[in-house]
């Protein structure tokens, strides 16, 4: 039996992952912070903690693992952040970048030995569409988001010979409700507030038309089973048109119409 672990699978994307793996005849250790909690857990997921802003909580989920073959890694736990870059409080940056990036990064170095003996395992980053089109207010959140993919587009290199795929997925609006957990920086009397409140408010509605986490999980599971896996999978949103507008569009061109789409002013320069 394949055996899979799914960060985060409490809710949202790791829950919908979660079904569906477990659907599809996999064994499947879902993470949470405290798995004693878990009101509503997905019948047949073996829930264990994990913590990924502390290294020692990491530490020992690795060492639960010391008997077990990890086939499949899913780094979905992560949360979202936004504000004006400069009113976000620098310790809740560094908290965001450990949850998203380097409590994950830790995670991947912790399979990758037994993956790469056994040569084979396959690593789905869930990553988001603004690490490739980056927006206001959410700069945190993007810059979390490009560096993990950063970090499997390079990896991918380098763990191929030894029978090993990293990739990321990067899903679109979602309607997963992630827009009332969402964590704002952005004071009534900011000098931003204005257009913050305006791309929030767009996002938020955009979200709550979004694909479903299903349908994300979907394409994790593509990831998993591509026999040749692509370095990145995008889903929702209108992926495959905003990608091809990516490729042909000048960036200028790109940002006026991002811009445009939230209801921002068009950049001036001083004089």
């Amino acid at each position: 039996m394949t055996t899979a672990i799914v960060t985060g699978a409490t809710s949202g994307i790791g829950r919908a992952v979660a079904e569906l793996l477990r659907s599809q005849q996999f064994h499947v250790i879902g993470t949470s912070r405290d798995a004693s909690s878990i009101s509503d857990p997905v019948p047949g997921v073996e829930y264990r903690d994990l913590d990924l802003t502390d290294s020692a909580s990491i530490r020992r989920f690795a060492d639960g693992l010391r008997d077990v073959d990890i086939d499949v890694l899913v780094n979905n736990a992560g949360e979202s952040q936004c504000g004006p870059l400069e009113e976000l409080p620098i310790n809740a940056v560094n908290r965001l970048f450990q949850l998203n990036v380097f409590g994950a990064i830790e995670l991947i170095q912790c399979v990758l030995p037994g993956m790469r003996e056994r040569r084979r395992g396959t690593i789905v980053n869930v990553g988001s569409m603004l690490a490739s089109f980056p927006l206001a207010y959410r700069s945190s959140y993007a810059a979390t988001k490009a560096a993990l993919n950063g970090f499997s587009t390079a990896a991918r290199y380098e763990l191929k010979p030894f029978g090993v795929d990293i990739t990321t997925v990067e899903p679109g609006s979602i309607d997963t409700g992630l827009s009332a957990r969402r964590t704002k920086y952005c004071g009534p009397h900011s000098p931003y507030h204005r257009d913050f409140s305006t791309v929030i408010e767009k996002l938020d509605a955009e979200e709550a038309q979004g694909i479903s986490a299903k349908a994300v999980a979907k394409t994790v599971l593509q990831a998993i089973e591509d026999e040749h896996t692509r370095p990145l999978y995008a889903v929702g949103s209108n992926a495959p048109l905003v990608f091809l507008a990516r490729r042909v569009l000048p960036r200028t061109m790109m940002e006026k119409l991002t811009a445009k789409a939230y209801g921002l002013p068009s950049r001036s320069h001083g004089g």
